[in-house]
């Protein structure tokens, strides 16, 4: 390990131990503040203060998930005022730190289970556009899977073509599993580095593929290859947010959360199409 990647380590462990601010910071590891802003986000895919920010968000999740007080939640993981978490919950959580809390208690999702070229795919929206993706040949597991990650939330089936929102996104996606391109509104929950990994993934154009290094490099974020794995498999829209894309460095198909011969399946009928 190089002198300068042993004071990275050293600011991620100042950071996982406390909240300095940039310049006392980039004083403890003895590197200029921008330079260990720039070399931090190289190697780990986000800002100083945005690996703090998650830091904050995960502890955040853990109280509410341990069944917190809301507020006492928030003052342990360190916001210093309810409403700036308030405000910023849609974006971070996907809901407020209380609905999240109670398991996305009064969200509403529609879902319908559709056939494709490549099996069966429930595909779950919200009023903003998709918020899950999952692929199988057992309807019931695929079920199963939405109501543990949406466990509170009012979940209405819809039968497939007869609801005016949720149709065109079915066939959306059917179209995206055939190979084709379309169009659709997603409503994605994750943290700021996941979203951006996301969004990237969504300008590979199909057909083409990207190495984990070369998203992370086009993330400006070079030495973030993990980060960019971590993220992929965080990813609950299959296709539509297409981290089947992703390959390894040396041209295998890596790891998919919805099986390795799906992928295959999917990269064919892209190149293909």
């Amino acid at each position: 390990m190089t002198n300068q990647d042993q004071k990275l380590e050293r600011a991620r462990a100042l950071l996982d131990g406390g909240e300095p601010t940039l310049d006392e910071l980039a004083a403890a590891v003895g590197l200029s503040a921008s330079h260990l802003q720039r070399k931090f986000q190289a190697r780990y895919g986000i800002s100083p203060a945005e690996y703090l920010a998650q830091k904050k968000l995960g502890a955040l999740k853990s109280g509410l998930r341990a069944g917190h007080d809301v507020s006492a939640a928030l003052y342990d993981a360190g916001y210093g005022s309810p409403s700036r978490v308030y405000e910023q919950g849609a974006a971070k959580l996907g809901m407020t730190p209380a609905t999240y809390r109670a398991g996305g208690e009064g969200m509403e999702i529609r879902w319908s289970l559709v056939g494709t070229v490549l099996g069966n795919a429930l595909v779950a929206a919200t009023e903003r556009g998709i918020c899950a993706v999952e692929l199988g040949e057992d309807g019931a597991v695929l079920e199963q899977r939405l109501r543990e990650e949406f466990p509170r939330a009012n979940l209405q089936r819809v039968d497939a073509g007869n609801d005016d929102f949720l149709a065109p996104r079915l066939r959306a996606v059917a179209e995206r599993l055939s190979g084709l391109d379309s169009e659709v509104p997603v409503d994605l929950m994750g943290t700021a580095f996941q979203k951006r990994v996301w969004d990237a993934l969504m300008k590979i154009p199909v057909g083409q593929t990207r190495s984990y290094a070369e998203l992370a490099d086009a993330l400006g974020a070079p030495k973030a290859a993990r980060a960019v794995a971590s993220a992929c498999a965080h990813n609950r829209i299959a296709v539509v947010v297409p981290c089947h894309r992703i390959i390894r460095g040396d041209g295998s198909l890596g790891g998919y959360r919805w099986g390795l011969p799906i992928k295959q399946a999917l990269l064919e009928r892209e190149r293909a199409a």
